[in-house]
């Protein structure tokens, strides 16, 4: 006969077997110290952050207070300091994956941080002398379109695509999901260069900021033009393979009958989040890797000083937005590449941190609990400044 205390305990056995069934467990990974990692490693502690705190913002991820978040790396004195993986549901360029139980391996979209990995390719191809310089007129190298050349617009440059003041006509601040959206026309048209360039002028170039995509397809453009590369094998040469970066992937525009396959430069790139890590450092370290200067120190800094004023009173520099982030009443500039659903990289120069977050947020402009959040509630306060 079996005792009521071994009956009672079989119950409690059996519960708990059926609580842990219904509860879902989220795997959360860490720093991986293994030879690949080429990224310099510190601690928390020595780096000045409170590690109760930045617990309690991992478990604060983990339980989704912070919904979707994928990983979270912060580097503070050009060091590895805090690196975590999370699960979450995920997509590829628009394109549902579903569930992805994320790690330092993982590819993921970047969205338009892609925008400032091409700013970094064009600085790359000055500096080789490839282009004279971002004041250089953009119909230099488009003669084909010499009949869109007219009036004002024959004043654009490089500069004014760079800090998208082109004054050209172009509205995405309406869903990617309608196709009224220009960069959605762009990417059906039957040639996105022309359709860009044809666009009509409603401001002076270099006068007013509009958040355009466009910009950034004609600085590729540009690349292949005077390298004979398209943008994506241009940053695997001179960006990419000096960083140590071996593994991407850079969506591709749809292929349409006579249009040649072309990467989708204002949007399209896949990185490890490690990746990301080191081109925030690349900036980090005014444009040096390993001793090589890979990007000029002027340019780093230019990309990450206000070159034109938004309308909300921000700034924008070489396809990298500039702002000021509020935290416990002191004011803490910030560049930031910035891409759809949460992906970021905040750059805070004054204090030498920089910060890689990506999440799966797509489209969810109004999220409350977002990049943003996380980093003015739990990282910052978990820092002695």
């Amino acid at each position: 006969m079996v005792s009521q205390a071994f009956t009672g305990f079989l119950l409690i056995v059996l519960f708990t077997a059926l609580l842990s069934a219904c509860t879902t467990t989220t795997t959360v990974t860490g720093i991986d110290n293994t030879p690949e990692n080429d990224l310099s490693l510190g601690s928390l502690k020595l780096a000045g952050f409170d590690s109760i705190q930045i617990s309690r913002m991992t478990q604060a991820i983990a339980q989704q207070e912070y919904p979707n978040i994928h990983s979270v790396l912060i580097v503070k004195n050009k060091k590895l300091v805090y690196e975590r993986y999370f699960p979450g549901k995920d997509e590829i360029w628009g394109n549902s994956i579903g569930m992805v139980n994320h790690t330092k391996d993982s590819l993921h979209d970047v969205r338009s941080i892609s925008k400032s990995v091409v700013s970094a390719c064009i600085g790359i191809a000055i500096a080789q002398g490839k282009i004279k310089s971002e004041n250089q007129k953009v119909w230099d190298f488009f003669p084909e379109y010499a009949d869109l050349n007219t009036g004002e617009k024959s004043n654009l440059t490089i500069r004014h695509l760079l800090t998208m003041s082109s004054g050209l006509e172009w509205n995405e601040n309406i869903p990617y999901s309608d196709p009224a959206n220009s960069e959605i026309q762009m990417d059906n048209s039957a040639d996105p260069i022309h359709y860009v360039l044809s666009r009509p002028l409603v401001a002076t170039p270099g006068t007013t900021w509009n958040y355009n995509g466009g910009c950034t397809q004609v600085l590729a453009a540009i690349l292949f033009k005077v390298s004979g590369m398209e943008a994506d094998t241009f940053a695997n040469q001179y960006l990419f393979k000096p960083l140590g970066i071996s593994t991407f992937f850079w969506t591709q525009l749809t292929t349409k009958p006579g249009r040649k396959s072309v990467p989708a430069a204002a949007s399209g790139l896949r990185l490890r989040s490690r990746d990301m890590a080191k081109i925030g450092i690349l900036y980090m370290q005014g444009g040096q890797w390993k001793g090589r200067q890979i990007i000029t120190e002027q340019w780093a800094k230019n990309s990450h000083t206000p070159q034109i004023q938004r309308a909300d009173g921000g700034g924008y520099g070489y396809q990298f937005w500039t702002w000021t982030m509020s935290v416990d009443n002191a004011a803490i500039p910030m560049a930031v590449a910035v891409g759809n659903g949460d992906q970021r990289i905040y750059f805070d120069h004054e204090h030498d941190l920089m910060i890689v977050i990506t999440a799966g947020n797509y489209n969810l402009w109004t999220l409350k609990k977002n990049a943003d959040a996380l980093v003015k509630e739990y990282i910052y306060p978990s820092l002695t400044l």
